[in-house]
């Protein structure tokens, strides 16, 4: 192996690593922000639970807008993490070089979260389409 080709390869595994690291802060970073819908959430269980908290008896909100926040609620934050499970699990994967696919599938869909995950995502599709970089994951039959 040339000197060249050592350099490379030493690049590019740079550049995995950091990735790697910026996918788990970018998971950290959107599971915090999927949290954010549980505001919607409690309001909606005081209208389903409380309802004569909410207002006057005569006044109060009917239940279906209650069960409407929580389903909404509950959904965008089942979305979040579900999404922040996935790119943790990219960056693991990134790390340990393994399901190339998978990772450059969850790189073009962090490229539809502004902004860090298109930044993130943008970055990653580079260096996967590197040639050198797609030897380094292992080829499954």
């Amino acid at each position: 192996m040339s000197d060249l080709e050592t350099q490379q390869e030493r690049t590019d595994s740079e550049h995995l690593n950091l990735l790697s690291i910026f996918h788990y802060v970018v998971a950290g970073v959107s599971a915090l922000f999927a949290c954010f819908p549980v505001i919607h959430l409690v309001l909606g269980l005081f209208m389903v639970l409380a309802p004569e908290k909410m207002g006057s008896r005569n006044n109060a909100p009917p239940a279906f807008f209650g069960w409407f926040f929580i389903a909404f609620a509950a959904g965008f934050i089942l979305a979040g993490w579900t999404f922040s499970v996935l790119v943790f699990f990219a960056g693991r994967f990134l790390a340990r070089r393994k399901a190339y696919n998978f990772c450059f599938a969850m790189a073009c869909v962090e490229c539809l979260f502004m902004p860090f995950g298109t930044v993130l995502g943008v970055f990653t599709l580079l260096v996967l389409m590197r040639p050198s970089v797609k030897e380094l994951f292992p080829v499954k039959a």
